[in-house]
């Protein structure tokens, strides 16, 4: 980051990239990852991210004492917690609650080893994200910040750039500088204006590639899932990754 405050790059490589060098990283996956962990982490919840979801998602979850989150289109009576916020809200509260996801949950797994504290961001939470990374210390050259954008994948698994994400890290961006965080690599300065220029998210979010995915393509019957994403600062907690577990910062 060039001894930068706030540096911003894309996917599980750009996290892998920028968290040696960091001393927060702040994972944003709007559709949906960070947004179920906000719907969670407000009722009180402690979400554990998870890269794969496979027998090993179950193993682990027992081994927690924690419900394990299903596909979307797997969710019943007995499981009812998934990927979507949505169901989140509507399922019974539960203390624990393992979440995979192959980009979001990835990036705050492999962040989490590298010692810099994570942060999970949406458009739910980024004006309260900002005001507590503020508070913090994190966007200086002395304590300097990673937002990453998750992205979503092709098919052949390379990264495909999510307009949802970069909205939400700008977001974040747009506020820590109206804060008075100015020292911004380009990357992180231009994810701040792609916000600052965009004059109704909500309308983005249901128009782009994921929002559309999610009311009538691969995941048609989950427009609910984009409402909740696009309920922008209503939430003031920040989930911190700690002890394996995102909780309500303190």
């Amino acid at each position: 980051m060039n001894g930068r405050g706030v540096g911003f790059e894309w996917g599980p490589a750009g996290a892998r990239h920028l968290a040696p060098q960091v001393a927060c990283l702040a994972v944003v996956d709007v559709l949906s990852f960070t947004t179920a962990v906000s719907v969670a982490v407000d009722a009180g919840t402690r979400v554990y991210p998870y890269r794969w979801r496979d027998a090993t998602a179950q193993e682990y979850a027992t081994r927690m004492d924690a419900a394990l989150a299903v596909g979307r289109r797997a969710a019943t009576g007995e499981s009812p917690w998934s990927l979507s916020p949505a169901a989140l809200r509507r399922a019974p509260r539960t203390a624990r609650l393992v979440l995979p996801s192959p980009n979001g949950s990835t990036i705050a797994a492999e962040a989490a080893g590298g010692g810099a504290t994570v942060v999970a961001v949406s458009l739910r939470n980024a004006r309260a994200a900002a005001r507590w990374l503020r508070t913090q210390g994190y966007g200086t050259s002395e304590r300097p910040l990673a937002v990453i954008a998750a992205g979503e994948q092709w098919p052949d698994g390379s990264l495909r750039p999510a307009v949802e994400d970069l909205l939400g890290a700008g977001a974040l961006i747009s506020t820590l500088r109206g804060l008075g965080t100015t020292d911004l690599t380009p990357e992180a300065a231009t994810a701040a204006a792609a916000w600052d220029t965009t004059a109704d998210p909500a309308t983005v979010l249901r128009r782009c590639h994921s929002g559309r995915e999610l009311s009538e393509g691969a995941f048609a019957g989950f427009t609910e899932d984009v409402d909740i994403a696009a309920e922008i600062n209503a939430s003031t907690t920040v989930p911190v990754l700690a002890d394996g577990a995102f909780t309500a910062s303190t």
